[in-house]
């Protein structure tokens, strides 16, 4: 019965933190002379967001969002941007469902799941279609 306590208040700690970046987001606005800026939306529920990232010697030197939608898209935003600053570009492209799970702290079940990722989506084809256009400019 004790560990079922102890988890209960490390899980109402994570959900307080959750909503605290929904409430106080962090890194939330526009940037000027963003490198990356891609927009994308969950069409089952309406969330959207908008990444931008200022990019130097392959590594995440600055990132931002704004959007709107659940408190699980736009802290998990929120959360995402604060992790990505001074990560290398593979090391973000590469991250995954499970490392964004980690950054959260939480499992929002297989319908909320979208609205977890939709950052990390955005960061990720973000980036993609940045260093493709990186590789036409050098043709």
């Amino acid at each position: 019965m004790a560990n079922a306590a102890a988890s209960d208040g490390i899980e109402n700690l994570y959900r307080e933190e959750l909503m605290d970046h929904y409430q106080n987001p962090r890194n939330f606005g526009n940037m000027a002379d963003a490198d990356v800026s891609y927009h994308d939306y969950n069409p089952v529920c309406g969330d959207e967001v908008t990444v931008q990232l200022k990019m130097e010697n392959g590594t995440v030197k600055e990132a931002m969002f704004n959007g709107k939608g659940c408190a699980i898209s736009q802290a998990a935003a929120s959360m995402l941007t604060e992790q990505i600053h001074g990560k290398s570009v593979k090391a973000v492209v590469a991250m995954t469902q499970n490392d964004m799970l980690e950054i959260t702290k939480i499992n929002p079940g297989p319908v909320r799941i979208k609205c977890a990722l939709l950052a990390l989506r955005a960061v990720q084809k973000g980036i993609i279609q940045y260093e493709a256009n990186r590789a036409n400019l050098a043709k």
